[in-house]
């Protein structure tokens, strides 16, 4: 394995950051929460695990997240555009929420993205997503863990 699978997280509105965490502890996985630093964020403090902050702006992250991956590594975002760049680079992507972003998928939540905030900004729809509850960060390890084993058999060149 020439290079270990990481973990690139879109770290400010990460609500399953410790969970992330854990898993790349336990599978010996390289972690990156990427942040611009406008809200807080801890770094984990465990080897191959790091905190990097990008210059404040609007997807800033997504730029640097987007341009580190690899074919062996995992994006974990809720941003749709961000899973798509990620998913043209070769790695893999999964929403917080355990959805795994694949070629198959992308485009139709792409589209699904643009029309509702077509109807949020003529008042047809309003809010944002539903808040996590114990069945989404349990259907997020399990995809994660799931995902974790394919990035692993990639970087084996098992993929």
């Amino acid at each position: 394995m020439d290079s270990p699978p990481r973990l690139l997280v879109d770290a400010d509105a990460c609500p399953v950051r410790e969970e992330a965490i854990r898993v790349a502890a336990r599978l010996g996985l390289g972690l990156v929460l990427v942040t611009n630093g406008a809200r807080p964020v801890r770094p984990p403090g465990l080897p191959g695990m790091r905190l990097v902050v990008v210059a404040e702006g609007a997807d800033k992250a997504d730029d640097w997240i987007a341009e580190e991956a690899r074919p062996v590594d995992i994006c974990l975002t809720a941003d749709i555009p961000l899973a798509a760049r990620c998913l043209a680079k070769g790695a893999l992507a999964l929403s917080f929420k355990g959805r795994p972003w694949t070629t198959d998928n992308i485009g139709s939540a792409l589209a699904g993205r643009e029309v509702a905030r077509h109807l949020r900004e003529i008042g047809a729809m309003g809010g944002g997503p539903a808040p996590m509850d114990g069945a989404d960060k349990s259907r997020f390890l399990n995809a994660l863990d799931t995902m974790c084993q394919a990035a692993l058999r990639r970087a084996r060149g098992q993929a």
